[in-house]
């Protein structure tokens, strides 16, 4: 499986740096995924442009918690809130604040194909 985040703003490169970072500190999550920084997918004819996405490689026993649990320890540490995306075989959800039910809205669209 493959989770991928993308950051809006200003500090997009920024934000993806730190939250890689956070996420490699995680020894639960670094277990289970492996995380890298990727681009869009390059059309024929394109050199290929920055890196704008994490991305995280899961394995069998990824737990969509850890992950969800990470990210907002993570963003709890942040002086700005930028607007994530995340995605999951064509499943996005987009989190603008850092509310309660943050945890509850990552396991949920993590977890909702999974089989």
């Amino acid at each position: 499986m493959s989770i991928r985040m993308r950051f809006d703003g200003d500090h997009s490169e920024e934000e993806l740096q730190s939250l890689r970072q956070w996420l490699l500190d995680d020894p639960e999550v670094r277990r289970h995924a492996r995380v890298r920084l990727a681009g869009p997918p390059v059309q024929d004819g394109e050199m290929g442009s920055a890196l704008d996405v994490i991305e995280l490689i899961v394995d069998s026993g990824f737990q969509a918690l850890n992950f969800a649990l990470a990210y907002v320890a993570w963003r709890a540490t942040r002086p700005a809130k930028p607007s994530v995306t995340i995605e999951r075989d064509g499943t996005k959800i987009v989190l603008s604040d850092g509310d309660p039910e943050t945890v509850e809205k990552i396991v949920r669209a993590l977890e909702s194909k999974r089989s």
